[in-house]
C-alpha cells in the first residue's frame, strides 16, 4: 500500500515531490485564510462605522474593501482548482503503483476471496482516502499554527466566560475542551462502525463474485444461492444503517451546538460593548478555524471508518505475500 509508491524510484517525482507540492499549496491556502480573516475585521469595522453615522464612510471606501476581498478570493479559487486537479492525478498514480505491484504477484493473490475487487476498487479507494485524510490533517495542523496565535491574542479582549469567569486566553481553552469532548464522544459512539464496514465489504465481495461466475457458468448464481448471498448483504446493510443512525444523531447535534459555543463564550463581552463588530467577526472566525483544526477526528471519523475497512482488506491481501518466500518479493518497476 505504501512501499509500492513511496519506496519505488519510478514514482519518486509523484510520491515525494508531489507530496511536497501538495504541502506547499496547502500552506499557501492557509495563509490566504489568514488574510481573509484580517479582511473581515477591517470590513465589519467599516460597516459599523458606516451604520453609526450618516456619510461617515464613502462609497469608494466600501468598494475598495470588496475589491480587496475579491482579489484574495480569486487567488484562493485558482490555487484550489489547480491543486484539486493535481491531486486527482496524484491519487491515480498511487493507485497505479499498487495495481502494478499486485499484478506482478497475481498468481499468488488470485485465489484470495475478492482478489479482483481489491485490485480494481480497493486500491483506488485506499489512495483517495489516504490522500484526502493526509491533506486534511496537514491543513488542520497548518491552520492551527496560523490561527492559534491570532485567537490567543484576540482572547485578551474577552472580559469573562460564562460559568467559568475570567481566564487568560480563555477562548483557546474553550476551543480545546470542546474539540476534545467531541472527539471522545464520536469515537465512543462509532466504535462498532469499522468492523461493520469490513463485514459489509466481505458480503458484497462474496455476492459480486458469485454473480461474475454466473455470467459464464449456468450452475453458479442460481436463484436460491443468489437470494441467500443478497440476504446477507441486506442484513449487514440494515445493521450498518442502524448504527450510523445514532452516530449521525450525535455527530450532527454536536456540530450544530458548536455554532453556538463561541457566541456563548463571547456573550458577556458583547453585552459589555468592549469590542467592535469587526473584532467580533475576527474572533468568531479564528475560533471556528482553531476549533475545526482540533476537531480533525470529529469531521473525519466516517472517512476513517471507511479507511480502516479498506486497509484491513488490503492488509489481509498483502499477507499472502508475507508467507513462505515473501522475502524474495521485490518492487520491480513495470515498463510504462
Amino acid at each position: 500500500m505504501f512501499r509500492s509508491f513511496f519506496l519505488n524510484r519510478r514514482w519518486f517525482a509523484w510520491s515525494v515531490l508531489g507530496s511536497a507540492l501538495i504541502l506547499l499549496a496547502t500552506w499557501y491556502r492557509v495563509e490566504l485564510d489568514v488574510r481573509i480573516n484580517e479582511w473581515f475585521g477591517t470590513f465589519y469595522d467599516l460597516v459599523q462605522k458606516a451604520l453609526g453615522g450618516k456619510n461617515s464612510v464613502t462609497l469608494p471606501q466600501f468598494w475598495k474593501q470588496l475589491s480587496t476581498f475579491l482579489s484574495i478570493a480569486m487567488i484562493y479559487v485558482t490555487v484550489a482548482v489547480v491543486l484539486d486537479f493535481f491531486i486527482k492525478h496524484y491519487i491515480f498514480r498511487w493507485r497505479q503503483a499498487m495495481n502494478d505491484y499486485y499484478m506482478q504477484h497475481w498468481e499468488r493473490l488470485r485465489r484470495i476471496e475478492g482478489a479482483a475487487q481489491r485490485v480494481q476498487e480497493d486500491t483506488m479507494r485506499f489512495a483517495r482516502i489516504m490522500e484526502g485524510l493526509g491533506v486534511d490533517l496537514m491543513r488542520s495542523v497548518m491552520t492551527l499554527g496560523a490561527f492559534l496565535p491570532i485567537l490567543w491574542g484576540l482572547s485578551e479582549k474577552v472580559t469573562t466566560v460564562p460559568w467559568i469567569g475570567q481566564v487568560p486566553h480563555s477562548l483557546v481553552w474553550v476551543a480545546l475542551f470542546w474539540a476534545i469532548f467531541g472527539t471522545i464522544l464520536l469515537a465512543a459512539t462509532g466504535v462498532l462502525l469499522p468492523g461493520l464496514e469490513f463485514n459489509n465489504q466481505r458480503v458484497e465481495a462474496a455476492y459480486r463474485k458469485e454473480l461474475v461466475y454466473g455470467e459464464d457458468d449456468p450452475s453458479r448464481a442460481t436463484p436460491p444461492v443468489a437470494r441467500d448471498l443478497f440476504q446477507r448483504v441486506r442484513h449487514n446493510y440494515f445493521r450498518l444503517f442502524f448504527h450510523y443512525l445514532y452516530f449521525d444523531v450525535v455527530k450532527w447535534s454536536y456540530l450544530q451546538v458548536s455554532v453556538l459555543v463561541p457566541l456563548v463564550a463571547l456573550g458577556p463581552t458583547i453585552v459589555a460593548g468592549v469590542i467592535t463588530l469587526g473584532v467580533m467577526q475576527q474572533i468568531s472566525r479564528a475560533f471556528d478555524k482553531v476549533t475545526e483544526s482540533f476537531q480533525y477526528l470529529v469531521y473525519s471519523w466516517s472517512t476513517i471508518v471507511e479507511l480502516i475497512s479498506v486497509y484491513k482488506r488490503l492488509r489481509a491481501f498483502e499477507g499472502q505475500l508475507r508467507g513462505p518466500g515473501a522475502a524474495a518479493v521485490e518492487l520491480v518497476p513495470l515498463n510504462s
